[in-house]
This record gives structure tokens, sequence and C-alpha cells, in this order.
């Protein structure tokens, strides 16, 4: 068994892929910014980082925020990984990434294109969004009277405990560079989901869908997000909403 390094480690995906590894007897770091003893900043790196990093074999990248700076952290894990001579790096990415020019997007493909040229074994897996973002989503629109949607969009969301799976699976393995993607069960449009995600929680709402305008709605309405020849997540909206939401 090795030791594996996971950013992000105490998120939605990186919890699980801990877990994951745990089970299967790897000793497993859990790098996140409020996680001790590991607590670090990676866009700031630092000593913190370099300690995290000393004999690790490989390291899983959950780490990731809309906010910003993932580039710079994605530079400084790297370098660190270089200098203690870590073996594999895997990343986690997105679908469509390279398709719709999304602001976030961009960074993951950034980062994307700096594991791929880090000199590391690294392995690339891009998913579809997670049930739980398209909640989160919905929970923050329906809290007006009329829920306004993106027209003529749809998505494909998957289980993240089976991205978490492939990801542990991924690590446990030599470096595969860029793997199939990895998609859920079904393309749905944006309203259908929503819908879903109303009853499930007794809400009523008025949906309408509103056409937007932009290079990257164009994307998303376009599907570049989407891989329907990559469905092969097995948990639907459905089944999520039925485990995880209460009214």
């Amino acid at each position: 068994m090795t030791t594996i390094l996971v950013t992000g480690g105490s998120g939605t995906l990186g919890r699980l892929v801990t877990e994951r590894l745990r089970a299967d007897g790897h000793e497993v770091r859990v790098l996140s910014r409020h996680t001790e003893p590991y607590a670090v900043d990676l866009r700031e790196g630092g000593a913190g980082l370099d300690a995290a990093v000393a004999g690790v074999d490989t390291i899983v990248h959950c780490a990731s925020t809309p906010r910003g700076g993932d580039e710079q952290a994605a530079a400084n894990l790297i370098a660190a990984a270089r200098e203690a001579g870590v073996r594999h790096l895997v990343y986690i990415s997105i679908v469509g990434v390279d398709r719709v020019p999304f602001g976030y997007y961009r960074a993951k493909l950034a980062v994307e294109r700096l594991v791929q040229e880090s000199g590391l074994g690294w392995t690339v897996l891009r998913a579809t969004q997670f049930h739980d973002l398209l909640v989160q989503v919905f929970g923050t629109l329906a809290k007006v009277p009329v829920m306004v949607l993106p027209a003529g969009v749809s998505d494909q969301p998957v289980e993240v405990a089976e991205v978490a799976d492939r990801l542990a699976a991924l690590a446990a393995g030599a470096p595969a560079g860029r793997v199939d993607d990895m998609a859920g069960p079904e393309v749905r449009t944006f309203e259908s989901l929503a819908r879903a995600f109303l009853k499930a929680r007794g809400r009523r709402r008025a949906v309408v869908n509103v056409p937007l305008w932009g290079a990257a709605y164009r994307g998303f309405r376009a599907g570049g997000h989407l891989a329907p020849e990559r469905a092969v997540g097995k948990g639907t909206f459905e089944e999520y909403l039925t485990k995880h939401i209460r009214h």
C-alpha cells in the first residue's frame, strides 16, 4: 500500500476519495485549509505544503474553487511534488473545459495543462457536474417565487460517490494520462431537473426559461459540457434526491 495525499480532502469529493483509499489500506493524508496536521492554503504554499508532500507516492488533487487561484495552487503543488519525488499526480477536471468558454472552466483547463507539463507521472479524469451542485444551485434559485432557468440548457449529473470510486482506483494504479470522461446516466433538461428538485422538496414555484447571452451560455446550450457517449454513471438525480433531500 502507498502513501497518498488528497488535496481538498475534506470537501464533497475529497472526503469520499479519502474514505475509499483508507478502506483499501492506503495511508492517506488530507490537505485542506482548515484540517490539521496539513492545514495548508495551496495558493500560498510554503513549509506546510512541503511537509504534506514529503514521503508521498501519489497525490489526488481535488482542491478547487470558482473564486480563483486554482492555477497558482496547482503550480505550488506541482513544484512541491517534484521536489519530494512524487510518482503520480491525479487531477479531477470537468467535462467541457475545452469547449465552453466559462471562466472557471478555463482555469480548470489551464491546470490540466500544468499537470500534463509537470514532468510527473499524471492522470486526468473529467467528470460532469455532481448531483450535489445542482441541488445547491436549485436551492438558491428556489428562494424566490419564480424559478428562472437558462433556456435550452441540459445537464448530465453524476453521483459523486461513483466519481470518488473511479478516482481512488486511478490513484492506486499507474499514471494513465487523460482517461475516459465520466458522465451521469441521463442527459436531462435543466427544467426537468429543477422540477424534480421542487417535487422532492415539496415546493411550488413557477418555472421560467429565459434566454441568456454570451459565449459561455452558447457553449452550455450547445451541450459542450455533456458526454452522452460516456454515460457510465448509474445513480440518477431522482435517486439522489430520494436519498438526500427531506421536505
